[in-house]
């Protein structure tokens, strides 16, 4: 039996492709009506403890620390736990201490990925938990990276990742909004940098959809904050200036105080101006 607490915008198509490759799912979220719609592949359960009685894996996909500590004491010693959100290395450590079983699996990818099993997968812990747990990494992801057998050393990566990925998406906003305060048209810098050394994928993607004012939520800008701190947290305590992803963060958060804190990360463009 797996059981899924967190059913956001990754733990719902995690949830999706779980039950899809074959395994008994029992699934719970704080807002109970996110569960109730995977009420056609999956046990809903009323409370954590109810969700992860008698599983023999139990993943964590939510938002923050605060919201896995809330969860802990319900996780039964002898399950494996995945913790697949973001919740810095901090925390990762610590709850690591509490659990002997504890597989540090944050994954990369946004909602797309998480609907089409395609996330990639990074996770350090002990090797007969990582055993036990391939089955469910197999079914989220397309990839899985085992980067140690040290809890914290996946967060460490994820964070690394997670500064590139937010460099990107507050560069590309940005030079829309200058772009935009030019008088040029935005696509042009799209076109400018088409098929270039400096062209992103990613950079298109993030790009169209700012420049059609389509910021439906693939990864919150709220979650995009948070992350953007804990990354500016490591990178103190190892001596690196958090300079930029200090800057972007700033910017994150202006977006967000305008309201935007919803919407995909790509509204970074609101806090521009």
């Amino acid at each position: 039996m797996i059981a899924l607490l967190g059913t956001g915008i990754m733990g719902a198509g995690m949830a999706r492709n779980i039950a899809k490759a074959g395994l008994p799912l029992r699934v719970w979220n704080r807002s109970r009506d996110k569960a109730e719609a995977l009420a056609d592949i999956a046990t809903v359960a009323g409370t954590p403890a109810e969700a992860v009685a008698g599983a023999d894996v139990v993943v964590t996909m939510l938002f923050d620390a605060d919201a896995v500590d809330s969860v802990v004491k319900d996780i039964p010693s002898d399950a494996v736990w995945l913790q697949m959100g973001t919740i810095g290395v901090d925390a990762t450590l610590r709850l690591a201490e509490q659990n002997g079983t504890y597989v540090d699996a944050p994954v990369l990818g946004t909602k797309q990925p998480a609907e089409n099993g395609t996330l990639l997968v990074l996770a350090s812990g002990p090797e007969s938990a990582k055993a036990k747990a391939q089955p469910v990494f197999d079914a989220v992801g397309q990839r899985t990276v085992r980067v140690s057998d040290k809890p914290g050393d996946a967060t460490r990566l994820k964070l690394v990742l997670n500064s590139w990925i937010l460099a990107i998406v507050a560069g590309t906003g940005q030079a829309i909004t200058f772009a935009e305060s030019l008088g040029l048209d935005p696509r042009l810098f799209l076109d400018g940098i088409a098929g270039a050394a400096s062209d992103s994928p990613y950079a298109q993607l993030k790009g169209e959809a700012t420049i059609a004012g389509d910021f439906t939520p693939a990864f919150t800008l709220e979650g995009a904050v948070k992350d953007a701190g804990l990354i500016a947290e490591a990178m103190r305590q190892v001596g690196v200036d958090p300079a930029v992803v200090t800057a972007i963060r700033s910017v994150l958060a202006r977006a967000s105080e305008r309201g935007h804190g919803g919407a995909d990360m790509s509204a970074i463009y609101h806090g521009f101006r």
